[in-house]
């Protein structure tokens, strides 16, 4: 199974942009103003994630192992990879990265906040790492019958790249029920919006981290968005998330 994984993760870089450069970006950006999440379907195939989830017990691979129930995040547990990063997750964040950056600025330009993000994630990255945010924080979520993961925001320091991306990894029904990938939406004097996304083996689901605008009757105004994962009935799920901001 490891030379299987070792195999498949160091794909063509070309393939794994192309299938980025593939996605409709045109339909995610406008599910993206409107509800705060995208999903991208078929971004990685069978054979990719399970060889992604296989890396899971290589603490070789990792930085850091967290049990959400330690932390009050759930139940389950999740690993952080280290530098340096599988070859398709070293592929897929700058890929990511360089369709997501536009609307990260021009949500940022709507709700009046000064920051812009570079074109390019290496540029990004450098931003992070010259403020001591060196870490790594692309993740391998691993969840069994009864585990959840609570509502929260993934944040890690002062430079926040406001989109992320999260790729599940295991097949529903299949290999697992229950453990939905949940969004909620809190807009001001109102009470919170609940969003289930629908995915499949190798679909993504691109999100707001932390705020995204949203257009009133007196111009826009800013919602809070947390993510998290409903109660796995039976099964196991493995899910990759990946952030393009680094950690202090």
């Amino acid at each position: 199974m490891r030379s299987t994984a070792k195999t498949v993760i160091q794909s063509p870089p070309s393939d794994v942009a192309a299938r980025v450069d593939a996605t409709d970006w045109a339909q995610a950006i406008g599910d993206l103003d409107g509800q705060g999440s995208a999903v991208l379907k078929g971004l990685l195939s069978p054979d990719e994630c399970r060889a992604l989830a296989a890396l899971y017990p290589d603490d070789n691979k990792f930085r850091s192992r967290i049990v959400m129930g330690r932390h009050g995040f759930g139940r389950g547990e999740y690993k952080y990879f280290a530098y340096p990063l599988p070859d398709l997750i070293a592929e897929l964040r700058p890929a990511l990265y360089a369709q997501l950056h536009g609307i990260a600025n021009r949500w940022n330009e709507t709700m009046g906040i000064d920051i812009r993000y570079p074109a390019s994630h290496q540029a990004f990255l450098k931003r992070c790492h010259d403020a001591g945010q060196t870490r790594p924080t692309p993740l391998l979520l691993q969840y069994e019958a009864g585990d959840y993961n609570c509502l929260h925001q993934d944040l890690y320091g002062e430079h926040v790249f406001p989109l992320q991306v999260a790729i599940l990894l295991s097949e529903p029904e299949r290999d697992f029920t229950g453990g939905e990938f949940v969004l909620t939406e809190q807009r001001p004097r109102m009470q919170s919006r609940a969003e289930v996304v629908a995915l499949r083996q190798g679909d993504a689901v691109a999100f707001a981290v932390h705020h995204r605008p949203v257009q009133g009757t007196r111009g826009f105004y800013r919602v809070n968005l947390r993510h998290g994962v409903s109660r796995l009935r039976s099964g196991h799920r493995h899910t990759l998330g990946v952030i393009f901001h680094d950690a202090k």
